[in-house]
């Protein structure tokens, strides 16, 4: 099903018609409204006169995370605060948050965004939708909860945490959709399986929508395996929108960018140049339609890459493949590259192992130590040491075989490692505090 037709189709000269008249105006308007933007723009050489269409777009300067903590909280506005009817914010654990202002048009145009994944994922007005993403300052809870009420299906807002409950309200009230991150999913489904609940006759659930952190195939399968649903991708992120930046159709052949309010860009992170179309590299934002707090070339830091081809689903938007990482959540040990994503794919095919995990590196006399600490399935346990030895043997050489470096794995008490209600923390890195 498609939300939109007229734009999710449009053809892709029409959308650079239509892309290159709304960044002119974007221009326009935080050269003339936002302190900070004309301030960069004038460093930079650049005028709005400059910007004519969107292949103007890399005449214009990159907009980084520390621009926004640097000008806590509202010197990103570009409108007056009379205007901003909404703020959200970050749910980093460091310094500043990253805070974002909304006006009515904003929060229009994001409910718009989402309407089109949910019904790209297969909802209807007919759907009971259970959204278990955080409410509050995170942006995931009030997102989805807009996109459900936007395409008339019945919003349970449950925010995340307290699962049993989440559980009951989902054999209660017949829910037919999960929304959340895709860790939390992991462990509801855990807690249900302890339940004794059939997931095929005891819920209804029918489809999963995932997102707020990397995640990989492998987990999607595990998560049909284990709640009987169809699982999608959600992208956003909090400075760009929110949840519904982008989102996956029934072809699940990459992810759907609404490129008629954000245009994507993709760049060598260490020379900010252009790569070609398919090629990995950094993703850059332009939003083209929010005018309370604009975005002008933001890096995500996700590392992936795009696919202009028209998809078998009919819509023409670009497809960004599954997010590998984060160039600032990458990992270098040894002067290897290593993702937590990569971890949990290879994880996830050895059953023997619960699939949760820990990374911690360290450096110990000047060098780097790698260890990955994993749980074992209850039906994995032996008296024999012999068995484990074998277990984290296959473990290791696997990783290795894949990132190029052998980590040291070591086996946690059950429950151990964290089962997270939001976005899980996989990687610890010692390093940065000695």
């Amino acid at each position: 099903m498609i939300w939109n037709k007229e734009r999710e189709c449009m053809s892709r000269q029409e959308l650079r018609e239509l892309q290159s008249k709304k960044l002119v105006r974007m221009v326009e308007h935080v050269y003339n409204n936002s302190p900070f933007y004309r301030a960069r723009f004038d460093a930079h050489g650049v005028h709005p006169s400059d910007i004519r269409s969107i292949d103007d777009i890399t005449k214009l300067p990159f907009t980084v995370k520390k621009d926004l903590r640097d000008n806590y909280p509202f010197g990103m506005m570009s409108v007056p605060m009379s205007d901003i009817i909404r703020l959200h914010a970050s749910s980093g654990t460091t310094g500043k948050p990253i805070v974002v202002g909304y006006t009515q048009q904003d929060l229009s145009n994001w409910e718009e965004c989402v309407a089109r994944c949910l019904t790209a994922y297969g909802f209807s007005k007919n759907d009971i939708i259970q959204v278990s993403y955080g409410y509050g300052l995170f942006t995931g809870g009030l997102g989805a909860h807009a996109g459900v009420q936007k395409i008339g299906a019945t919003v349970v807002p449950m925010s995340s945490g307290n699962t049993q409950k989440q559980i009951q309200i989902m054999q209660d009230f017949g829910v037919t959709g999960l929304c959340c991150t895709p860790s939390y999913a992991l462990f509801i489904a855990e807690e249900i399986a302890k339940a004794g609940i059939d997931v095929n006759k005891d819920l209804k659930l029918k489809i999963g929508v995932f997102g707020a952190e990397p995640w990989t195939n492998s987990m999607r399968q595990e998560l049909q395996n284990k709640l009987g649903i169809k699982a999608y991708d959600i992208y956003g992120l909090t400075e760009i929108s929110g949840p519904g930046v982008g989102g996956e159709c029934e072809c699940q052949n990459g992810t759907h960018i609404w490129e008629d309010f954000f245009y994507p860009e993709i760049v060598n992170p260490d020379t900010l140049e252009p790569v070609e179309p398919g090629q990995v590299g950094e993703l850059v934002f332009t939003t083209l339609d929010k005018w309370g707090m604009p975005m002008i070339r933001y890096r995500t830091r996700d590392l992936t890459s795009l696919n202009y081809e028209q998809c078998e689903c009919g819509r023409t938007m670009v497809r960004m493949s599954k997010i590998l990482g984060r160039s600032d959540d990458m990992l270098i040990i040894r002067g290897v590259n290593v993702f937590p994503s990569q971890i949990e794919s290879i994880l996830l095919e050895f059953k023997q192992f619960q699939p949760y995990f820990l990374i911690e590196v360290d450096r110990i006399d000047n060098t780097d130590t790698f260890d990955i600490h994993v749980e074992l399935m209850p039906d994995a346990y032996s008296d024999q040491i012999s068995v484990y030895m074998e277990y984290t043997k296959a473990l290791s050489s696997r990783i290795q075989s894949v990132v190029g470096i052998r980590p040291s794995i070591k086996i946690a008490e059950p429950g151990s490692i964290e089962r997270s209600t939001g976005k899980a923390k996989r990687a610890i890195d010692h390093r940065i505090f000695k």
